[in-house]
C-alpha cells in the first residue's frame, strides 16, 4: 500500500463492498420473482434464462462491489492490476459457466419440441456447451496475457494426431449429427432396423443412439451403425398408419352380409378404442378362395405404432363376437385321414375324395 489506512479510505471500501452484497441479494429476490412469472409460460426458454441468471447477476454484482471497494483502498498499482485480473477472471468464468448453461438448455429446448416426443438429442446439446466452455477458456487466458495464437496453432496441429487416433468415435459423431440434420430420425420415432432391433429413440448423443424397445429394454445402437443400416421409421413421414388384419370366413357365407357386419365393427373400434383413428374409412378386401374359406384383408388405422396391438385385440376380440350373432362362420381348416389295411394313404383335403395308396 501506498498510504497508511484511514477511515476515509476504509469507509466507501466498506460501503462498496456491501452495496456488491445487497445489490446480490436483492436481485437474487428478484430473479426468484421472475422465475416463478416464467414458470407459468408456455415456453420453456424462459425458465432457462432465469435459471442462468440467477447464478450469474448476484455474482456479478459481489465482483463490481470488491472492485469497487479495491478501488478506494490505498494499494499498489502492481496489487491494484491483479486484483482487477482475478475478478474478471473470476466473472468471466461465471459468465462462461452461465452461458453454456442457457445455450445448452435453449437447445436442449428446441430439440425436445421439434422432436414432439419427451425425448432430447444430447449431441447438439454437447457440442454447443463444449464450444461455450472453450470460447471462455479462451477469453480467459488473453484476460491473464496469455498469447492463444501458439496454442491454437498446437490444437491445429495436435487435432490432425487426434483425428486419425479416434476415427471410430469421430464417425460415430458426424453419424449423429447427420442423422438428426437431415432429420431421417428425432427422439421419440418408432424405428425397426435390417438386423432386428426396433423401438423407439430414446437419445441421440455424440456417441451411440439409444433404442428403448416395448419391453422397456434399451438398446445400444453406434450412429455409424445406425446410418449404414436399412431402417424403416414408423412416424414418419407421419405418425398414423394402417395396419392389416387377416380374416377368413366359410363358402356358405352371404359375403354382402359379412362385409356389412365387418364394417360396422370397425366403424366401432375406431370411434371406441383408444389409440385408434376415428375418421378412418373401414376398408375390407376380400382376395383367397383358399381350401377351407374365403380369405380377406381388414385394413385398421392405427394412432401411432405402439397402439395397433391393442387395436388388433379388441377388433379381433368384439369381430368373433358379432361373427357368432350374425351365424357367420370361421372354419378351421380340416382334413380327412382314411386307413386301410396294409396301405398308407396320403390325407385329403375334403371327405368324399378317393385316397391314394402309397406303394
Amino acid at each position: 500500500m501506498t498510504e497508511d489506512l484511514t477511515m476515509d479510505r476504509l469507509l466507501p471500501a466498506g460501503i462498496a463492498l456491501v452495496a456488491g452484497l445487497l445489490g446480490a441479494f436483492l436481485l437474487r429476490l428478484l430473479l426468484r420473482w421472475l422465475a416463478g412469472h416464467a414458470g407459468r409460460t408456455r415456453w420453456g426458454g424462459d425458465d432457462v434464462i432465469v435459471a442462468a441468471l440467477r447464478t450469474v447477476a448476484p455474482w456479478a454484482a459481489i465482483a463490481a462491489g470488491a472492485a469497487g471497494a479495491a478501488a478506494a483502498l490505498p494499494l499498489k498499482r502492481a496489487v491494484q492490476h491483479s486484483v482487477n485480473q482475478v475478478l474478471t477472471v473470476l466473472l468471466i468464468f461465471v459468465v462462461t459457466l452461465t452461458a453454456a448453461r442457457v445455450v445448452a438448455g435453449l437447445v436442449r429446448t428446441v430439440t425436445s419440441s421439434r422432436s414432439g416426443v419427451a425425448g432430447s438429442a444430447t449431441i447438439f446439446v454437447n457440442i454447443t456447451r463444449i464450444l461455450v466452455l472453450a470460447i471462455g477458456f479462451l477469453v480467459m487466458l488473453q484476460t491473464l496475457g496469455v498469447s492463444i495464437a501458439p496454442m491454437l496453432t498446437a490444437l491445429g496441429v495436435g487435432g490432425l494426431a487426434v483425428a486419425l487416433a479416434l476415427q471410430d468415435t469421430l464417425a460415430n459423431l458426424f453419424a449423429g449429427i447427420h442423422i438428426l440434420a437431415s432429420k431421417t430420425v428425432q427422439p421419440g420415432d418408432y424405428i425397426q432396423l435390417s438386423s432386428g432391433e426396433e423401438g423407439y429413440v430414446e437419445d441421440i448423443n455424440w456417441r451411440q443412439t439409444t433404442v428403448r424397445e416395448l419391453s422397456n429394454n434399451l438398446v445400444v445402437i453406434p450412429n455409424g451403425q445406425l446410418a449404414k443400416s436399412n431402417m424403416t421409421n414408423f412416424m414418419r413421414p407421419e405418425q398414423r398408419l394402417t395396419i392389416l388384419v387377416q380374416v377368413g370366413v366359410s363358402y356358405d357365407s352371404d359375403l354382402d352380409h359379412v362385409e356389412r357386419v365387418t364394417t360396422e365393427v370397425i366403424s366401432e373400434v375406431m370411434t371406441e378404442v383408444g389409440g385408434a383413428v376415428p375418421d378412418h374409412e373401414p376398408a375390407i378386401r376380400f382376395h383367397t378362395f383358399g381350401d377351407s374359406r374365403i380369405g380377406f384383408t381388414v385394413i385398421l388405422g392405427v394412432g401411432e405404432f405402439s397402439d395397433q396391438y391393442r387395436i388388433k385385440h379388441e377388433f379381433i376380440k368384439r369381430l368373433h363376437k358379432r361373427y357368432r350373432a350374425e351365424g357367420i362362420r370361421i372354419p378351421a381348416p380340416a382334413r380327412t385321414v382314411a386307413l386301410q389295411q396294409g396301405a398308407v394313404v396320403l390325407p385329403q383335403q375334403r371327405a368324399g375324395e378317393d385316397a391314394l395308396p402309397l406303394v
